[in-house]
């Protein structure tokens, strides 16, 4: 075996490079010398090296993937490569301002940041199209500052509701969560201010021409099922209702943080064949025991053990690893010093019998006695922990931990069905702690999964109340396909087996700040009879499922849960969305 220390942090970038290049050349080294010697290696670099490859992989397949969708969109649209430079621009200024101001907040910047930042792209654009396509449907003699003066309230909306959903994952206990929500609203705001600030001057009345894309678009809406007072809508509202409890029904639940682990299969053999032959701990779930001195720690230590031993004799454990396996109590020390002076040492006892045997005297046993009575003080930790013997076993011995002293009693051979009988093994012990680290944060993941979908429900109200002095009586036709879209997902997850998380409902989250947008271009005075509403809120809406539906192909479970949840989620507002046209309404009321 050959153990290594790191100077530096194992998920440091740099660190795993230089790192792994040397554990590559130091296999390569071994298996020269014989081709048969098969080299096992495990710890946190080595998976945090594979994930951190990972990461930078889909970074580049997400983000490329997103920008090529998007100017293909946007060509498609515009047939012009200007709207093209001018949407890229918003999106280079949203990364570059988002990753300058996040470095300025925060000591380091993790990859996972970066790899949900690209998502970002298929946010960013939202307010460059939008602008560009009312653009172009305003008159020629529409100064551009007079059309952002009429488009400021709405940009400012969608920016607001998009930021709030963003913010969501701000609320959540884990540091990973909270930077990559600060990453992205500093990117939207930042996409934002250039709509806002450089696009009045660098786009004129007559820059864009008219779009065919448009008007083929409208066309397809005249197919489109409307909402209304009569039949068919009850019978849709019917079986829309029926599907959502069935779904939701079928929608199990579940915060077990392994679940969001995918290491690859040949570091997890690897990981666990290490295990095996250096029998190791479980790293995840121990014992804490704790006392007013070094002593009363190796008493209560010696109390758990007791308990222990039975589980091995039945194997839910293979057995366990305490400081007092090697030091034991100084009263256990004392006890066991007696008892050899009574059964060992006495007159005619073993070792009188020993001595006959291997042919030796009186004198030998009387020196043997003597020998053994200069060494029955108790061997002191303190001696133990400085000697070369204890190097493997230090990690066990917390020491002092304010007013007292700690411990760690590390169990071997753990399987899932055994953690509550070991967490029962600790009741009634004083100072001692049972500690399911993987546990905890489940429980964590779950506190904040019930936490987080109250913020959701929430933040429809605060939204709806937003929105309502500008839209009034037509709010809830902006609010409620986001709404619906929510519920049709968490539906289609329950009908395709899917358990419930709290990246699910961080993505509900953040569909709520996208999806509103899309009512608003719609609900806008004047939209409704405008074919270019329906233009952005395509475009819009093709885009963000580019970026965040692309995160569904992710390997790491957490990202890709987000990305399923916004491909479904994403995709139903856009289909529900032209059903709450005031305007497509009224028509088929002859109003």
């Amino acid at each position: 075996m050959l153990p290594i220390t790191l100077r530096a942090p194992a998920f440091s970038l740099a660190a795993q490079q230089s790192v792994m290049s040397l554990l590559a050349q130091a296999q390569s080294a071994a298996q020269n010398i014989a081709p048969d010697a098969e080299v096992v290696v495990g710890g946190v670099m080595v998976h945090a090296a594979a994930a951190g490859e990972q990461a930078r992989w889909e970074l580049s397949v997400i983000g490329f993937g997103s920008i090529l969708g998007i100017i293909l969109l946007i060509w498609l649209a515009f047939h012009s490569l200007k709207p093209i430079v001018l949407v890229m621009l918003s999106i280079a200024v949203g990364c570059l301002g988002a990753l300058s101001a996040s470095w300025l907040l925060f000591d380091r910047l993790h990859l996972l940041t970066l790899v949900f930042g690209a998502s970002l792209i298929g946010g960013a654009q939202d307010y460059g199209i939008y602008f560009l396509c009312n653009r172009v449907a305003a008159d020629a003699q529409l100064d551009s500052w007079q059309l952002l003066r009429r488009l400021l309230p709405p940009l400012l909306l969608t920016l607001i509701t998009t930021v709030v959903g963003y913010m969501g994952l701000a609320l959540t206990p884990f540091p990973g969560l909270r930077q990559i929500a600060v990453f992205s609203a500093l990117g939207l705001v930042f996409a934002w201010l250039t709509v806002v600030c450089w696009f009045p001057v660098l786009v004129r009345s007559d820059t864009l021409t008219k779009i065919r894309l448009a008007n083929w678009y409208v066309g397809s809406l005249a197919r489109w099922p409307l909402l209304g007072r009569d039949r068919r809508t009850l019978v849709v509202a019917i079986v829309f209702a029926a599907v959502a409890i069935f779904g939701g029904s079928r929608l199990g639940i579940s915060d077990d943080i392994r679940l969001l682990q995918n290491p690859s299969k040949s570091l997890l053999d690897d990981q666990i064949k290490l295990t095996r032959l250096l029998d190791l701990p479980t790293p995840a779930q121990f014992y804490l025991v704790r006392g007013a001195s070094a002593e009363a720690v190796l008493q209560r230590e010696e109390a758990l053990k007791q308990r222990l031993d039975p589980l091995i004799e039945r194997r839910i454990i293979s057995g366990y690893h305490a400081t007092s396996n090697w030091i034991p109590s100084a009263h256990a020390q004392v006890a066991r010093i007696q008892l050899i002076q009574q059964k060992v040492l006495n007159d005619g006892g073993p070792l009188a019998v020993l001595a006959a045997r291997i042919g030796e005297g009186d004198q030998w046993v009387t020196a043997t006695r003597e020998r053994f009575r200069t060494s029955e003080l108790p061997v002191l930790l303190d001696d133990f922990l400085k000697s070369p013997t204890s190097e493997p076993w230090r990690y066990l011995w917390i020491g002092q931990v304010d007013a007292g002293y700690a411990s760690i009693v590390a169990v071997k051979g753990l399987s899932k069905p055994g953690l509550p009988i070991l967490e029962g093994a600790a009741a009634g012990l004083d100072g001692v702690r049972w500690v399911d680290a993987v546990g905890a944060i489940s429980t964590v993941l779950g506190r904040y999964r019930h936490y987080m979908g109250w913020v959701v429900a929430f933040s429809y109200i605060a939204v709806y109340g937003l929105l309502y002095p500008r839209y009034r009586g037509a709010t809830w036709r902006v609010v409620a396909p986001t709404a619906l879209a929510s519920i049709a997902t968490l539906a289609l997850l329950g009908i395709t087996g899917q358990s419930l998380q709290l990246f699910h409902v961080l993505a509900l989250m953040l569909i709520l700040g996208v999806g509103v947008d899309y009512g608003i271009f719609l609900q806008e005075p004047g939209a409704r009879r405008d074919p270019i509403a329906w233009l952005a809120v395509v475009l819009s809406a093709l885009s963000t499922l580019l970026s965040f539906g692309l995160l569904s192909l992710s390997k790491t479970p957490a990202l890709q849960a987000f990305g399923v949840t916004m491909l479904i989620g994403t995709t139903a507002v856009w289909l529900l969305v032209p059903c709450f046209d005031n305007y497509q309404v009224e028509k088929t009321r002859g109003l």
